[in-house]
């Protein structure tokens, strides 16, 4: 009896282990033939209230019982990929702004969703996707710049709104890619939503309320909801700031009313990182009074997905009575719904796509063709450009030679970047062009850097080594060569490198300087945490704490033939990690003395302006006039002001070459120079585009995407959001360069406006056509803009753009350009109803190159 039941326990035990060693059960939801919502639903009911919550943050964690990988929802492709090393860098978003060229922006961000699924297949076969890793990108930034003030106004496309949503469709559509497609290429978003264009500074705090709803609707709103009804766009994020006394990322005005129940949003709501946390944290909205109120408001709102640390808090939410589960279920259904269109959790997945494509030799090309769009010319009196290639030039200013400012901010690493003063050499012997900084962006004092004298055997700069530990101890987690100098700040939560955590890091940078001559080296820092500086294996300075500005912390005395090795170890510890760094030769502006070196020249470049480093995003309050990212005056810096019109005194020609991410008050040097060419941020082809230019081998059609103001007196209040006053819409004064102005070295004539009638009906096109002929010698595009006007409306603007197209005209000769205007493009406000739509009445359509209206042409028209 004992033998049989010893011989059914050990056939029992085999049965078990076959039955342990076998393929667990297919549930529906890893059946790939069910769509995506029967997948959403299947794996939502078999997840806990915790695991639910865990899936709500931005970094979820993996769920190994029902093979969910790890997924981090934030990815950047703001201009090109970011954040992750290697990537094709274009020119700054309001650069392509400039372009009017939908169709090319199109090509750009096929490329960047070509690269951006390149890097993640690579990175996912490595395991689980993370932080700028994933396949949704938080991108476009279709904001409207409504002043010029604003820092991170360079990530939008201009202050217009139809431009503003033609150019975000071709965004989203060259990065979700074709709807044919089995699964979605990325998902791209619509950011912020909504009523967001600074201060920066405030914007935790900030109440955008008594918005009319006029401006809601006609300025802040519509191109938020093209990218939705017409693009189709996948996720949405909620913005900082509060609309009308309600956080934007707890908004039922917004996020319910609007966004999903009028305009039938079925996509992600993602919150802006720490967006849900400025509820009920001190010193912030305050609107609401712990973490678990906060979440529960702002998923009962609709937002899905939060950048942040609070929906950690849900289930104890659900225990309080402040939302149900089944509330919470609509949320993670709906980011459940997104990772399985996009075939994050199958396999071979848009598997055409190789490593190769990732800064290829195409997509430098296209950086440069952008680039070259971008280009737009304010000023070219007595026709001083295009440059003789035999003029003896000097180049001189803080951004001829400055590849990092070319960037822009939310960037990614190019191979290589061409500033203008390479730009210039490829065209000029050594003997003709003259180079010299001259002076900083805002400083008295001239800092010469001498990083590009340091290198190690991988090449050009520092070797870094960085560990997720302040203890530079265990296995380091990623090594990369710093070409740069050292620009690091984690705030918007931007890593020092990919793959590092943001506090509680450790770093290591080694590298070998090789002195030209004898001379006195200064070593600048600006951090906040702690480093210790080796020279030649001996320790000459340390410090912890904060250093709150660029300071001067070591002199070298150099000696020229020698060489020294160079350690900087850098430890952070808790809140923001900052450190920039970098050395060289301290000199006083000697304008005199420069003015008798290039005395024999036959023209002077400046390239001026500002940087990345003075605008963008939630900076340190800077001494030089720039508060948290914005600035507090339009005009260029007053030591660049002063260097100008040194140079104008002393005779010189000046072509001034002004790179910005916003509009610069240039009424002095539109006076003290023949020409003006805006360059913004040009990516890191730009130095080779400006060239072109310059010397004419480019022919130059950018328009401005935003107003060049004359000073800050024709600006508004920047906390009032009231459009009065406001942009070329609602501005009554003349500024020193308009909305949709840009010159060429060609000339273009407009016929005879053709309209296929003057009185048309409620849902009928406004056809138009206009002959444009090329009258001058070169070949040259042309951006034909058509504008509206309501001629009784004494409270609307006074006219705002309703189509654009870029037209290659060769010289000589005449293209028929031809437009046809329907609903979405002939809607006006309606004060009886408070909303958008056509309505009858007399109207004027303008059409030309600029919107400058005694250069329009114009005519007539009654919708009845």
């Amino acid at each position: 009896m004992k033998r049989w039941i010893l011989i059914g326990m050990v056939v029992a035990s085999g049965m078990t282990i076959q039955a342990q060693n076998k393929l667990p059960e297919k549930f529906p939801y890893q059946d790939t033939s069910l769509t995506a919502e029967e997948r959403a639903d299947d794996l939502l009911k078999r997840l806990t209230l915790e695991e639910k919550a865990s899936l709500m943050m931005n970094g979820s964690p993996a769920i190994p019982r029902l093979s969910i990988k790890a997924y981090g929802w934030w990815n950047e492709a703001l201009h090109g990929l970011a954040r992750t090393g290697l990537a094709t860098v274009f020119p700054q978003a309001i650069g392509m702004g400039a372009s009017f060229d939908d169709s090319l922006l199109y090509e750009v961000f096929t490329a960047v969703s070509d690269e951006a699924r390149a890097k993640s297949r690579r990175l996912d076969s490595k395991g689980n996707l993370t932080r700028y890793q994933a396949l949704t990108v938080w991108t476009p930034n279709v904001n409207i710049f409504r002043d010029p003030r604003w820092g991170r106004g360079q990530e939008t496309y201009g202050e217009d709104p139809y431009l503003t949503s033609r150019l975000g469709v071709a965004v989203v559509n060259g990065l979700q890619g074709p709807d044919t497609a089995r699964y979605n290429k990325l998902h791209a978003c619509a950011k912020h939503y909504a009523v967001h264009s600074g201060p920066e500074w405030n914007r935790h705090s900030f109440n955008a309320e008594n918005i009319s709803p006029r401006d809601l609707w006609e300025t802040y709103l519509p191109a938020f909801k093209t990218l939705v009804q017409e693009a189709k766009v996948k996720e949405v994020m909620c913005a900082y700031n509060r609309f009308e006394g309600e956080p934007c990322c707890g908004s039922n005005r917004l996020l319910t009313q609007i966004l999903r129940d009028e305009w039938g949003f079925d996509g992600v709501v993602v919150s802006d990182c720490g967006a849900v946390s400025d509820f009920w944290q001190k010193r912030k909205h305050e609107t609401h009074p712990d973490a678990a109120s906060a979440s529960a408001d702002a998923v009962l709102n609709g937002t899905d997905v939060e950048c942040g640390n609070s929906y950690k808090s849900l289930p104890d939410a659900v225990k309080a009575g402040l939302i149900t589960e089944n509330q919470i279920d609509i949320s993670v259904k709906r980011l459940l719904k997104a990772r399985f269109e996009l075939g994050e959790m199958d396999e071979n997945v848009w598997t055409g796509i190789s490593s190769d494509v990732v800064d290829s030799p195409k997509h430098r090309q296209l950086a440069l063709q952008m680039a070259r769009e971008t280009m737009t010319l304010l000023q070219n009196n007595n026709n001083i450009l295009p440059l003789s290639k035999q003029a003896k030039i000097a180049l001189i200013g803080p951004n001829a030679n400055d590849s990092v400012m070319q960037w822009g901010n939310y960037n990614g690493l190019p191979s290589h970047t061409i500033t203008l003063l390479e730009g210039m050499q490829r065209y000029l012997p050594t003997s003709n062009l003259i180079y010299e900084p001259v002076c900083g962006h805002t400083d008295s004092t001239l800092f010469i850097s001498l990083f590009n004298k340091c290198s190690t055997s991988e090449g050009n700069g520092f070797h870094s080594t960085y560990w997720n530990n302040n203890t530079f101890t265990g296995e380091a987690v990623t090594e990369v060569q710093q070409s740069t100098p050292f620009l690091f700040n984690t705030n918007g939560a931007a890593p020092f490198a990919p793959g590092v955590i943001l506090r509680g890091f450790s770093a290591e940078y080694r590298s070998v300087f090789h002195p030209e001559k004898t001379e006195d080296v200064v070593f600048r820092i600006q951090m906040r945490g702690a480093y210790e500086l080796y020279i030649n294996g001996k320790l000459v300075k340390e410090d912890e704490g904060a250093v709150k500005q660029m300071t001067s912390i070591y002199t070298l005395k150099a000696e020229s033939g020698k060489s020294y090795d160079i350690l900087l170890k850098y430890r952070h510890f808790d809140k923001t990690a900052n450190l920039s760094f970098d050395m060289g030769v301290n000199a006083q502006i000697d304008v005199k003395g420069l003015l008798e070196r290039i005395k024999d020249v036959d023209v002077v470049i400046f390239a001026g302006g500002i940087s990345p480093a003075l605008e963008g995003e939630e900076m340190p309050v800077d001494a030089a006039g720039f508060r948290g990212g914005d600035r507090t005056e339009i005009e260029l810096p007053a030591v660049q002001r002063r260097v100008v019109e040194a140079l104008k005194t002393a005779g010189k020609r000046i072509v001034f070459v002004n790179f910005s991410g916003a509009a610069i008050a240039l009424e002095p040097e539109s006076l003290n120079c023949e020409a003006i060419l805006q360059a913004w941020y040009p990516g890191q082809a730009g130095g080779q585009a400006v060239a072109e230019v310059l010397f004419g081998d480019y022919n130059p059609a950018g328009k401005l995407p935003l107003t060049f103001y004359r000073n800050l007196a024709q600006i508004p209040d920047f906390e009032d959001y009231n459009m009065t006053g406001r942009t070329y819409r609602y501005m009554k004064e003349t500024p020193l360069f308009p909305f949709g102005h840009g010159l060429s070295y060609t000339t273009f004539k407009y016929g005879k406006l053709k309209m296929n009638d003057d009185k048309i009906a409620a849902g009928q096109n406004l056809n138009l056509v206009i002959p444009v002929t090329n009258t001058g010698s070169r070949d040259g595009d042309e951006v034909v803009q058509v504008y509206l006007k309501k001629m009784d409306d004494t409270e609307g603007p006074v006219k705002t753009l309703r189509a654009f197209k870029r037209v290659r005209i060769p010289a000589g000769k005449t293209v028929e350009v031809k437009f046809s205007l329907d609903d979405t493009q002939l809607e006006w406000w309606d004060e009886q109803s408070n909303t958008m739509r056509v309505c009858p009445g007399n109207y004027t359509v303008m059409i030309g190159g600029t919107s400058c209206e005694k250069s329009l042409l114009s005519r007539a028209f009654t919708i009845r």
